[in-house]
Order: structure tokens, then C-alpha cells, then sequence
């Protein structure tokens, strides 16, 4: 059996500082400087940073992932003991004319503008010069830029393997106890272990998507007479008897640039925790059970069978994997399918003006469990933000990207790019309004609160060759016909790093 890496955590209960002590000092100091940047993603570019990561191991992340011996020879000291990040810090001294670079891979408009408009929020109260740069392809694109010594400042992280493999490496800055015990408290007990190496903290929270839940076409369900189902039985039988009246029960679409694949990792990963447990689960996530293990093959073969009945799938590119994930909004409105499993922040890709919720043309039920278990399984998802600089400025936008504020005035401002819909954004944040959000919206983080169990998306936490690599390049090729279950399961266990 494969070992994955231990995560260690030493999380210590603090109360909220409402802000940075430093930062208030600073924004008494500071004139409101306009930077001047266009919120527009597509026209910012990320400037380099100040200083450069020369001293760089040559190396690619395409060479093994980091191993837990790996994170156990990072040095015991943190950046909380830089001078020259807290003697600015206690200081007060002026941001004004710095500037901090944030790279990530939201590059929607709504997304990607709405991150800057927070960011410009705090950019004004504070002085610094922020930039924001999305890409679709950012996992590809910061290996590159991490190991040619020209990183962002920050980068914004979907997958929390991928943190610790950059903290292995020396690539990115732990989390200093300043920041670390001002975030803590603001986010559900467990968060910050998720990106903990070796006893080390290496990101900051700031984003949250709700995973297990399954948005539908209202219409469709009322004129066929149509229950929203409440089992995982049910809702295959939900699938066949949509079949037989001539309805095409689901879009799917997996395609996602380099990154494509990740949707069918989705499905894999929700029906493990409701076809086996969250035990298995972890097991699975931790390589202590192989892909190839008859519990985990068997579900993957589960959810190919669905796709491939006639009638079951609309795809609007043409196949499955020639699909973007996101091209399912406009068939879902139009009718073209009745369903679509897809996370919270898919209302960002439904046509500007869908009504969605109760008695709306889009609604939402829970991705259902097995009845018999009695559970209520929750996959989740999310980014994170790490450090590639030691600056008293990158370390104040780090701790803004993890607070109640950012996911307030981010929330506020993603909701009105949506033309004040759904804004496809959510925090867990325990101490933002929540009535920045819509109803359905404040539904999503109830079941987040009511979760029994929830897990984090199972291929971010692997090692980034396997979750962010094989899982979805084999998964294409089994999803395609390519391959067939079997040999590309064998292929996904023969990358795992020993």
C-alpha cells in the first residue's frame, strides 16, 4: 500500500483580533491612493515580485511530491520571527507605494473582478498597490513560475496538496503566528489542518464551495411530475424514469483546459463518501486504498454505465470531455437536460437573469446519500493563499484574504457583477454578515453546517501528481472510451509516489 504524507497541526483557540492591529496604525498614516488598476482581470498582468526565489531548487513539480520527511526538515522558526515583517508591523509603517501581486485561477469577469473590487477595498484603505491575475491554467502556470524563481506574491490555491508539496520545497513562506492566530478563530475547527505539513501551517483560507449539491430545471420537474429525490437510490431511479418520458435527465461536461477531469473526480469523490464511507474515503485520499481496490473501481464504473445509457447525457460540446464545465448553464435554462451536479459556484455560469430557487427556473436539491446509513455526507471544496514574499504588505493582503471582510465585500461585489443573482461565491468564515447572501445562498452554508461527515475534494488533497495529474488525465481517457476502467485506475496507482 501507498503512504501519503502525515499532517500534524498545532492550532491553538484565540480570539478574534477584528483587524490587524498594524493595519489600523497604517491606515491612520496612509493617504487613499488610487492605484489606478482596472478591475477587469483580462487587463492586469502580475508584477514581479521584489525579490526572487534564486535560491530555488532546479527543479519542477513534476519531480516526486513532497514526503513527510520532506516537511519535517523545515526549519523550526517561522516567519512570525522575521524583523523585517514584525518590526514593520508593530511600527505601523507606511504601505503606501508598495505593491503585492495575486495570482489564482478564477478569470471570469465576476469572479476574477470581483476578487479585485475586495482587493482594491482594502488596496485604498491601506496604500498598496494590489493586483489580481486569473488563469485557467494556473496550476501549470505557477510550477513554472515557482521554479524559475518568479512567483507572485500570493497564490491562491484550489488544491491544498499542491500547498504542501510548494512548502516542501522551500517555494512558499509559512504562515507567521500573527496572522495564524488572527485567522483561526474565524474559520470552523479542522480548517487550517487541511493545509498543516510537518507542523506547519502554509496557507490561509479563503473560499469555500459547496460541492454535493445538484441544481435543476423547475419546469421540467413540475410539467413531468418529477420528485426532488431523497435517497441516492431514488435518484437513479430518478435518471431512468426521466429517460423513459423522454427527458434527458443530466448535462455533463468535464473539460477544463489543463485542468480537465476535475468533474468526473466530483462524482467519484461524492459517491465514495455515500457508496462506502467517510473511513474508506480517507483511506482512499491518503493512498492506504488503491484506485484499482474493487470499492473505489466499482464506482467509477457506477458512473460511467449512467453517462454512457442512451438518452442520459446532454452534452453541448459534442462528448462528455469536450464539454466545459461551465458551458452547462445555458442548456440547463434552456431545458436541454433537467439536471446538473455541480458546486455552489456554478451559479456564477447560469445566464445573467436566472431566477434561482423555490418557484425559479433553477433550483437546487442536496447531491442525496444512502437512506439505509442515516448520514449526510458534504464534499467541499475551496482556495487557499500562500506567500511566495516575507513583506509586511504581503502578509496584511494574506491576512485580508482570510477575513470575514474580504468574503463580505467579495460576496457583495460578485452578487452585483451576477446583476444581483446568484453570486457563486461562499465563505465559511463563522464570523462574516451572513446576510450578504440570498436565501439559497444561506442554505448552502447550513448544509455545510449540518454536514455528517464533510470532506474536503479528495484529488486536492492528494499528492499533485496524482490528484491534479493522473486522476484527471486517466479519468479522461476512462470517461472517453479510451481506456477502460482497469487499466486506467492501474495507471493512476503506478504515478502515486512511494
Amino acid at each position: 500500500m501507498k503512504q501519503h504524507r502525515t499532517r500534524q497541526t498545532r492550532l491553538r483557540a484565540s480570539r478574534f483580533v477584528a483587524a490587524l492591529l498594524a493595519l489600523a496604525l497604517i491606515a491612520a498614516a496612509c493617504g487613499s491612493d488610487d492605484d489606478g488598476d482596472d478591475a477587469s482581470p483580462a487587463a492586469t498582468t502580475a508584477a514581479a515580485p521584489a525579490t526572487t526565489m534564486a535560491e530555488s531548487p532546479a527543479t519542477t513539480m513534476a519531480d516526486e511530491p513532497v514526503t513527510t520527511e520532506a516537511m519535517d526538515d523545515t526549519p523550526a522558526t517561522t516567519m512570525a520571527e522575521s524583523p523585517a515583517t514584525t518590526e514593520a508591523m508593530d511600527d505601523g509603517m507606511s504601505m503606501a507605494g508598495t505593491k503585492v501581486s495575486v495570482f489564482g485561477p478564477e478569470s471570469t469577469e465576476e469572479e476574477a473582478g470581483a476578487m479585485q473590487d475586495a482587493l482594491d477595498v482594502f488596496a485604498e484603505r491601506t496604500g498598496i498597490e494590489i493586483t489580481y491575475t486569473g488563469a485557467r491554467d494556473f496550476s501549470d502556470q505557477i510550477n513554472a513560475q515557482a521554479a524559475g524563481g518568479n512567483p507572485p506574491d500570493i497564490g491562491v490555491f484550489p488544491q491544498p496538496g499542491k500547498v504542501g508539496d510548494f512548502g516542501g520545497e522551500g517555494w512558499i513562506l509559512p504562515i507567521p503566528d500573527a496572522v495564524k492566530s488572527n485567522i483561526e478563530s474565524q474559520w470552523p475547527a479542522g480548517t487550517l489542518d487541511t493545509v498543516t505539513f510537518g507542523g506547519t501551517l502554509w496557507g490561509i483560507p479563503n473560499k469555500t464551495d459547496l460541492k454535493s449539491i445538484v441544481w435543476y430545471n423547475t419546469e421540467i420537474f413540475e410539467s413531468g411530475g418529477f420528485a426532488v429525490p431523497e435517497s441516492l437510490d431514488e435518484l437513479w431511479a430518478l435518471t431512468f424514469q426521466m429517460v423513459a418520458a423522454g427527458v434527458t435527465p443530466w448535462c455533463v461536461g468535464i473539460e477544463s483546459g489543463p485542468a480537465t477531469g476535475w468533474a468526473f473526480t466530483d462524482w467519484m469523490e461524492d459517491l465514495v463518501l455515500r457508496i462506502q464511507d467517510e473511513n474508506v474515503y480517507d483511506q482512499w485520499v491518503a493512498g492506504e486504498v488503491d484506485f484499482a481496490d474493487e470499492r473505489i473501481a466499482s464506482i467509477a464504473q457506477t458512473v460511467l454505465d449512467v453517462w454512457n445509457t442512451p438518452g442520459v447525457v446532454y452534452a453541448a460540446g459534442g462528448s462528455i470531455a469536450a464539454t466545459p464545465f461551465g458551458d452547462n448553464g445555458d442548456p440547463l435554462v434552456a431545458g436541454d437536460c433537467a439536471m446538473h451536479r455541480q458546486a455552489s459556484f456554478f451559479a456564477a455560469f447560469l445566464p445573467e437573469g436566472t431566477g434561482v430557487g423555490p418557484g425559479q427556473e433553477i433550483d437546487v436539491f442536496y447531491f442525496p446519500a444512502d437512506a439505509e446509513k442515516g448520514n449526510r455526507p458534504v464534499l467541499t471544496a475551496g482556495t487557499y493563499v500562500s506567500a511566495f514574499r516575507d513583506a509586511p504588505e504581503v502578509w496584511a493582503v494574506m491576512e485580508f484574504l482570510g477575513s470575514a471582510e474580504y468574503a463580505e465585500v467579495r460576496q457583495t461585489a460578485q452578487a452585483e457583477r451576477q446583476g444581483g443573482g446568484q453570486s457563486g461565491f461562499l465563505s465559511a468564515n463563522t464570523q462574516q454578515d451572513l446576510s450578504v447572501y440570498n436565501d439559497l445562498e444561506r442554505s448552502f452554508v447550513q448544509i455545510l453546517q449540518t454536514a455528517s461527515p464533510a470532506r474536503f475534494d479528495g484529488s486536492d488533497l492528494m499528492p499533485a501528481v496524482v490528484g491534479a495529474g493522473t486522476f484527471w488525465t486517466e479519468g479522461t481517457s476512462a470517461v472517453n472510451g479510451d481506456k477502460t476502467v482497469a487499466e486506467a485506475f492501474a495507471a493512476i496507482d503506478a504515478s502515486w509516489p512511494e
